[in-house]
C-alpha cells in the first residue's frame, strides 16, 4: 500500500507540475512573438472556445475554472467537452482571475495550434477581406467576423497590422478567426500574389464610387485601411477602384469594422453562397 501511496503522490506531483506549465504557456502567449514562435493561439471565453471547438480547430489543452458552471454556456461547454473526452486543468477562481485577458473571465481559457494558411489562398475569382494597418485587435476580430458572415474566401493580414490571433482579435471575432484561413503577407507579396491572379483590387475610401452602383469584376479583394490614416499609400497608388458606403446622414465615417463589413454586405449581395 505504501508503494501505491508514493505512486499517488508522484501522478498528483506529475499533474499539479503539468498544470503549471500550462498556465507558464497561456502567460507566454499573451507576447506576440512567444505566440508566433510556438504556433499556438490563445482562446478565452465560452462563447470564442465553443467556436473553434465547431470549427474543428486543433486542441492543445484546455483550463477550467469553477465560475465556468454558473456563466451563460458554461454547463453546455463542460458537457460538449465532457462528450469529446476534453479533461481540462481545473484551477481555482482566483487563479484563473490572475490568468485571463479579461476583467471579469468566464472561467474557461484553451490553447489550440494556430491553422497555417499561405499564398496558396489567393486564386483567380476569389474574393478576400485584406486588413492594411489595422491596429486595433478590436477592429481586425470584427473584420473577420465579417468576412466569415458574408462567406469571403480568406482574410489577408499586411504587415502593420494588429496579430489576427492575438487574444483580443480572437475574442473580438467570437472565435470565427479559425472559420476562415486568415494569411499574414508583406504587403508587396500580397499585391504580387492578388495581381497575378487576376483578382481586382477595390479600396475602401469615403470618397470612392458608391459601392451599390459599382459594377463587380469576377475575382476582387476589398482593402481597409488604418483607422486613422486609411489605407497605405502605395495601395492608393495601385490603380485600384474606390469604393464607398452612400451615408445621407451627417456622420462623416464610420468605424473601420462597421464600414467593412457593410461593404462586404454590399460585394456580395445577391452572389450564390459558396
Amino acid at each position: 500500500s505504501g508503494r501505491e501511496g508514493g505512486g499517488g503522490r508522484r501522478k498528483l506531483e506529475e499533474a499539479v507540475s503539468l498544470s503549471q506549465r500550462r498556465q507558464q504557456i497561456v502567460r507566454r502567449l499573451r507576447q506576440r512573438k512567444s505566440r508566433v514562435r510556438e504556433g499556438l493561439v490563445l482562446v478565452e471565453g465560452v462563447r470564442a472556445v465553443r467556436e473553434a471547438l465547431d470549427a474543428g480547430a486543433e486542441l492543445r489543452f484546455v483550463i477550467t475554472a469553477p465560475r465556468l458552471g454558473s456563466v451563460p454556456g458554461g454547463r453546455d461547454l463542460v458537457s460538449i467537452m465532457g462528450g469529446a473526452g476534453i479533461a481540462p486543468d481545473v484551477i481555482g477562481d482566483a487563479d484563473m482571475t490572475s490568468l485571463a485577458d479579461t476583467e471579469h473571465p468566464q472561467g474557461v481559457l484553451a490553447v489550440f495550434a494556430q491553422p497555417q494558411s499561405g499564398v496558396e489562398v489567393v486564386r483567380p475569382r476569389g474574393r478576400y477581406l485584406v486588413l492594411d494597418g489595422v491596429q486595433d485587435p478590436g477592429n481586425v476580430g470584427t473584420l473577420i467576423r465579417g468576412a466569415v458572415a458574408f462567406e469571403v474566401d480568406a482574410v489577408v493580414a499586411l504587415d502593420g497590422t494588429a496579430d489576427p490571433w492575438g487574444t483580443k482579435a480572437v475574442r473580438a471575432s467570437a472565435g470565427m478567426v479559425f472559420r476562415k484561413p486568415v494569411v499574414m503577407l508583406q504587403f508587396g507579396e500580397a499585391m504580387q500574389q492578388l495581381a497575378g491572379k487576376g483578382v481586382a483590387i477595390l479600396v475602401a475610401d469615403p470618397s470612392g464610387t458608391d459601392v451599390t452602383t459599382f459594377d463587380l469584376p469576377d475575382g476582387w479583394a476589398l482593402v481597409v485601411g488604418n483607422e486613422g490614416t486609411g489605407p497605405r499609400r502605395e495601395v492608393e497608388m495601385s490603380g485600384g477602384n474606390r469604393v464607398s458606403i452612400p451615408m445621407p446622414g451627417p456622420a462623416e465615417s464610420l468605424n473601420v469594422g462597421v464600414a467593412g463589413a457593410i461593404l462586404l454586405f454590399a460585394l456580395t449581395r445577391g452572389e450564390p453562397s459558396a
